[in-house]
């Protein structure tokens, strides 16, 4: 079928064609035909929004002003799927192994961890809240630090704000006693992260293919489901600029349905997704 129809305008060929191309260009992230139903239900909504008549019309604008288009762009072509302690034999390795050995063993008492594909916060407030439960009092003596990045400008200011719907989830509900102020009155169904979790926690917007800024090292590296969404070429090169930011010793851990292809040589492999840069 050559195109996708909507209430009153086609996404052709040519249109999505361009639009793929685009996003790879800017983004990395490769679009195939499966794709294709999810890019018109997500652009339209620009396209109704802006008045246009057509996705040609959508995508000229895209070509004369990308720059001034990319963050409205990206942030309506991107996933964001996340939750509290997703995967979370991730945060028991950091809490039975990783945490101890770093307190074990850093002389300079500092800890760096980078969560790279933050979504709306609730990866990076999962690290905070396993770094706090594990380190207890030791913590007012080390300078601990989070980096939370992505290439989403709305999930990054939802993640700066830390208010999340109060709803079951993976979360242990002590946690959320613990680290989480409930709302009142009209805001009595959301939960807002206390200053003990959000003070450890920067967030920036980053694009991973782009320049990275911070200088490292990181003790670890969090980057959990958005490799699948690049091709092998450019998850490679990505895995090998991990490997330089990680100090000797350091973990990168990916999603479940992630691994790292010819640059396992590069790490040990010490548990589900877990990945280790020898010392």
């Amino acid at each position: 079928m050559s195109q996708a129809r909507g209430d009153n305008v086609l996404l052709s060929e040519k249109d999505f064609k361009f639009i793929c191309e685009f996003v790879y260009e800017h983004t990395g992230i490769v679009l195939g035909a499966s794709k294709r139903e999810m890019v018109y239900r997500r652009l339209s909504r620009i396209i109704r929004e802006r008045d246009f008549d057509s996705f040609t019309q959508y995508c000229q604008l895209l070509r004369t002003d990308p720059k001034g288009e990319m963050d409205y762009f990206v942030n309506s072509i991107t996933t964001n799927l996340t939750s509290f302690f997703r995967e979370n034999h991730h945060f028991e390795y950091l809490t039975n192994t990783e945490l101890p050995k770093l307190l074990k063993n850093k002389k300079d008492k500092k800890i760096r961890i980078w969560c790279s594909a933050s979504s709306t916060g609730e990866e990076p407030y999962s690290i905070a809240m396993t770094v706090v439960d594990s380190m207890s009092e030791k913590l007012s003596n080390w300078d601990v630090k989070i980096l939370a990045t992505d290439i989403d400008s709305n999930v990054l200011t939802k993640g700066s704000e830390g208010i999340y719907p109060d709803k079951d989830d993976l979360m242990p509900a002590e946690f959320k006693k613990r680290f989480f102020s409930s709302g009142t009155g009209q805001n009595n169904k959301l939960i807002k992260a206390k200053s003990s979790i959000r003070n450890l926690i920067t967030f920036k917007q980053l694009n991973l293919l782009h320049e990275w800024p911070m200088k490292g090292p990181f003790d670890v590296i969090f980057c959990r489901n958005v490799i699948i969404y690049f091709d092998k070429e450019t998850q490679n090169d990505l895995f090998i600029r991990f490997y330089e930011l990680l100090t000797p010793g350091g973990l990168l851990i990916l999603g479940h349905s992630e691994n790292l292809g010819k640059c396992q040589q590069h790490f040990e492999n010490i548990g589900r997704t877990i990945f280790r840069k020898p010392v």
